[in-house]
């Protein structure tokens, strides 16, 4: 098993869609790379996220950044759907060198390469979210509106 972290705006849109990919174990709402230490806030300079625990060999690194990409406008900064703010920007982290240079290889093979601005870069710290966050989306789907992903590409891998 992998972990990688995983930011694309809001954390609960994000989270939905990622524990319906084929290979992926776990996840958890989150935050990361922040400057504070706390649950409770503030969340300064953090990153909405989702921690990812996934079958390496079932699912590799370029595989999550392509799904990332299907639910993500890589070229915004601090901006995904309706959200506004640092703590929406897009990016890749990880404890480990190895899948921020595959993160970094799949964007650079992309023909638009010198226009993402998914930042890829180590985790330096992570909070997970209080319980209330966590599956959000499963407890309460009427809350999808609020989220910058379209309901069918949430639902797109969920098998009911």
């Amino acid at each position: 098993m992998k972990t990688i972290y995983l930011a694309g705006g809001c954390l609960w849109s994000v989270q939905y869609f990622m524990k319906y990919i084929p290979g992926v174990i776990k996840t958890e709402a989150g935050r990361a790379n922040g400057t504070t230490h706390s649950l409770d806030g503030p969340y300064d300079g953090y990153a909405e996220c989702v921690k990812v625990t996934y079958d390496e060999k079932k699912l590799s690194v370029p595989d999550l950044m392509g799904y990332l990409f299907e639910i993500i406008d890589p070229y915004s900064v601090d901006h995904q759907g309706m959200d506004h703010g640092k703590k929406y920007r897009t990016g890749v982290y990880s404890e480990e060198e190895e899948p921020l240079k595959e993160a970094r290889r799949f964007i650079a093979a992309r023909p638009d390469a010198d226009r993402i601005r998914v930042e890829v870069l180590p985790l330096t710290n992570y909070i997970p979210s209080a319980p209330e966050h966590q599956d959000h989306l499963e407890k309460h789907p009427e809350d999808y509106y609020l989220c910058s992903i379209p309901w069918s590409l949430l639902k797109k891998y969920k098998k009911d």
